[in-house]
């Protein structure tokens, strides 16, 4: 395989990982893509940037809880301009890393737009004609919007365009509770924009764990102007200050205004005009590239990760999709997925990995679970964040782990703690035992295991 030519489409997280590793095994490697740096739509217009200014909202939040607790920072200057350059600052250094990251690799780095021409051959939009002997497809997703919405309205914004902070409208809607539409209203709402949400389903962030979703809705309730359930948008008009919005719930109907509106519907798949119908890859009825158990494509030449084939839209899943890929094209044997991690970057933060409670009982599985308050954690306490909670989900009959779930602030940095305990078949008493350090948040998942076992300091629960 080292003297072979692969190409990699796609630079976002999948795409740049398999190109390293190749490279960094022998491989003679072209990585394409039509940003003018490596990264993909994770660095150049979603996670980074999004992470970003989800940091700066943060900030403004705290100064203005802080004042309760004796410290008053005053009402907050927001400078548009300077936080814009702060993000392309970020954005600028990260890309600028892989690009060096990538010639001292040796891969070859070629920006445009690639199109199939065969099985073993791309034309890209600068004219270059690139022949492969195996390709990683990579090419990542887009935005979808859904139908009824115009697409050339500059008061609608998805995804991409909202990351831009072309202005802070008075009054946003947000169609979608998911997770981009929550983390870009927070967002909006923290600069000072008055956002409502409206989602079809009957909560927000749909299929999360109802115990840790609960917290932070009773936050966004305060925060957001308002929040419609078990809606849908009717219809969308035009109007001398902004967009007149048609709202239906059942058979009630009603009307508002707002000066901008967000779409964040979902993400589609990057597979239509990159040639495929040239090659033997087949896609299903959502665009989704159809492969086998190691990424094969029913085309031999051709290998498809990241957000295109099946399985959740994150940029950690296509990198350990993209490490795999190379093991298997190397001839290696190729790492077990363990569970993967979700975060929601919201204020506070929901992470969770493995079976969630509410999967569990729609399948049948019986489990135990274990709960812990932070209104019990010193740590909590001291940063006046006592919403939060620590749950695990336990097989009543060995007491392994089976999921974690936490909500709370900064919990995205405590997951990988659950998806380490998944991975090593870790079991309660193991979690137990670890000794945490305190007083920190990363010790509500020992007492959580220690609640379980009846044996909490800090809460009182009687032994199993």
């Amino acid at each position: 395989m080292k003297s072979k030519k692969l190409l990699v489409l796609g630079a976002g997280p999948g795409g740049y990982a398999a190109a390293f590793m190749a490279a960094d095994k022998g491989m003679d490697v072209t990585l394409v893509d039509s940003n003018p740096k490596p990264g993909g739509v994770c660095l150049h217009k979603g996670c980074i940037p999004s992470k970003t200014l989800l940091h700066l909202a943060k900030l403004i939040h705290k100064t203005r809880e802080a004042k309760a607790w004796g410290l008053d920072f005053g009402t907050p200057g927001i400078d548009l301009e300077a936080m814009k350059q702060w993000k392309n600052e970020i954005i600028d250094k990260l890309s600028s890393g892989l690009t060096l990251l990538a010639k001292q690799r040796g891969v070859k780095w070629i920006q445009g737009h690639g199109i199939f021409k065969d099985s073993n051959s791309v034309e890209v939009s600068n004219g270059d004609r690139i022949s492969f002997d195996q390709c990683i497809l990579a090419t990542g997703s887009s935005p979808f919007l859904p139908p009824g919405i115009p697409d050339n309205n500059p008061s609608i914004m998805d995804s991409t365009s909202a990351l831009q902070l072309e202005k802070i409208p008075e009054r946003l809607l947000v169609i979608g509770g998911g997770y981009i539409g929550l983390e870009m209203g927070t967002v909006y709402s923290a600069l000072g924009s008055r956002v409502s949400v409206v989602e079809i389903m009957d909560s927000l962030l749909p299929g999360v764990d109802s115990d840790l979703v609960r917290p932070l809705s009773n936050k966004l309730k305060q925060e957001f102007e308002n929040i419609h359930l078990n809606t849908t948008v009717a219809g969308l008009n035009g109007s001398s200050d902004g967009i007149k919005v048609d709202f239906q719930e059942n058979e009630k109907r009603w009307e508002g205004n707002f000066e901008s509106i967000l779409v964040s519907a979902g993400r589609k798949p990057n597979t239509g005009g990159i040639g495929l119908e040239y090659t033997k890859v087949e896609t299903g009825k959502l665009g989704r590239v159809k492969t086998d158990g190691q990424f094969r494509t029913a085309d031999s030449a051709i290998m498809a990760i990241g957000d295109i084939v099946d399985g959740p839209q994150l940029a950690h899943k296509a990198s350990q999709e993209g490490k795999r890929a190379v093991e298997i094209l190397s001839g290696d044997t190729p790492g077990t997925a363990g569970a993967i991690p979700f975060v929601v970057f919201t204020d506070p933060e929901i992470a969770w990995c493995g079976i969630s409670e509410s999967e569990a009982k729609s399948t049948g599985l019986e489990i135990s679970v274990a709960k812990y308050p932070w209104g019990a954690s010193g740590r909590a306490q001291t940063l006046g964040r006592t919403e939060g909670m620590t749950k695990l989900v336990i097989d009543p009959k060995t007491e392994r782990i089976l999921g974690v779930g936490l909500v709370g602030a900064e919990v995205g940095e405590l997951i990988a703690e659950g998806v380490l305990a998944l991975k090593m078949g870790a079991t309660v008493h193991d979690l137990a035992d670890s000794i945490h350090p305190h007083p920190t948040l990363s010790e509500t998942l020992m007492e959580a295991a220690e609640a379980y076992l009846g044996r909490s300091t800090h809460i009182y629960k009687k032994k199993r």
